[in-house]
């Protein structure tokens, strides 16, 4: 595999592949609703019938179920873990792109890394990784505007509940469909371009990737020791969640910020009416009460 320095572009959103419906009774949709909630804390209700049907028919097909039953039967059997991951990743999009919300980005350069020598070593944490957009992006922007001395960098935890999805942010590497538009000069130096059988392939350079730690974290359960963090990305996943799962979910988040650490939600989620502890900065991003301004 041959990997050059190449021009790095913003990237469009993941496609999504249609498959052919599967016919799903009443019972069976509130079955795979409840298994759902329980397990990731994902809502799905009246409307998502035929999204679901259509999701699982390719599933079952893919894996070789001729009836739902049968499939249902194997999900409970299963000890691994891994038929769950796989029901998981077939209802969720994994809907991301590089830099999505911008107005985001911009903060974090212009308020937290502007006073970086002053708050000391800085850890980020991107609760909703998906395939890994979303901190390389963090990356990208701290070591240009930072520097590239590693021991001055921020540390960025990347976690989400599909290994699949884990996988190909670990890898780091995607298509050229993946990427549109202008090519920002100070975006060139971050990206590797694949040759020969590799063409059309583009990988994130060692250096960017050494910076992210990718973890598997289900954030409806009781979170694992991360730490504190200056900042913390949660963005475009509690869409999914119930109100009461959402005011769990934001309260874990604020007990990992450290005082006056930052917490980013989607631009389409918002806080209002929780009991959290966050004061709000701007649409979207919520400050923890504490701590130096």
């Amino acid at each position: 595999m041959i990997w050059t320095k190449t021009e790095f572009a913003v990237p469009q959103l993941l496609s999504m592949s249609v498959a052919q419906s599967l016919t799903l009774t009443e019972r069976e949709f509130a079955t795979i609703a409840a298994l759902a909630r329980k397990e990731f804390g994902l809502e799905l209700g009246k409307g998502k019938e035929q999204l679901v049907a259509a999701r699982l028919g390719k599933l079952m097909r893919e894996l070789g179920f001729a009836s739902f039953n049968d499939y249902y039967l194997n999900l409970q059997r299963d000890r691994s873990g891994d038929a769950l991951v796989e029901l998981i990743d077939a209802l969720t999009t994994n809907h991301t792109s590089f830099f999505r919300e911008q107005a985001h980005f911009e903060f974090l350069v212009q308020n937290i890394f502007s006073d970086y020598d002053r708050r000391g070593h800085l850890r980020i944490w991107s609760a909703a990784s998906s395939t890994g957009e979303e901190p390389y992006s963090i990356a990208f922007i701290a070591r240009e505007h930072l520097g590239a001395t590693s021991s001055d960098l921020p540390r960025i935890l990347a976690t989400d509940i599909s290994t699949r999805a884990l996988d190909a942010a670990r890898k780091g590497m995607y298509k050229s469909d993946r990427f549109e538009g202008g090519v920002p000069p100070w975006l060139r130096k971050h990206l590797l371009r694949g040759e020969s059988r590799w063409e059309g392939w583009y990988r994130i350079r060692p250096e960017i990737s050494a910076m992210v730690d990718f973890r598997r974290v289900n954030l409806i359960e009781p979170l694992p020791d991360v730490g504190r963090f200056g900042v913390i990305f949660c963005r475009n996943v509690m869409i999914y969640f119930s109100r009461a799962t959402q005011e769990q979910v934001v309260e874990r988040l604020a007990t990992c910020l450290e005082p006056g650490g930052y917490l980013f939600i989607g631009h389409s989620e918002s806080l209002t009416g929780m009991n959290h502890g966050l004061e709000q900065i701007q649409p979207a991003i919520y400050r923890k009460r504490g701590g130096k301004r």
